[in-house]
């Protein structure tokens, strides 16, 4: 089994991430293609294999 996501994002690469802003460890969403900071309310995008860790290009979480 392959750890690469259809995108190409390398799941192993989340242990070196985390949330510019709260610091907090990331949950991937494999469906969205987001990297999500529940504790900074805030989701990343995943465009072309590479997470944009830039918090102007995070989504608001509801």
């Amino acid at each position: 089994m392959s750890e690469k996501t259809p995108a190409g994002f390398d799941r192993r690469m989340l242990e070196a991430l985390i949330c510019p802003q709260s610091h907090a460890t990331l949950e991937y969403d494999a469906a969205a293609q987001e990297l999500i900071s529940k504790p900074a309310g805030l989701a990343f995008p995943i465009r072309n294999g590479i997470p944009i860790m830039l918090i102007d290009e995070a989504r608001v979480l509801d």
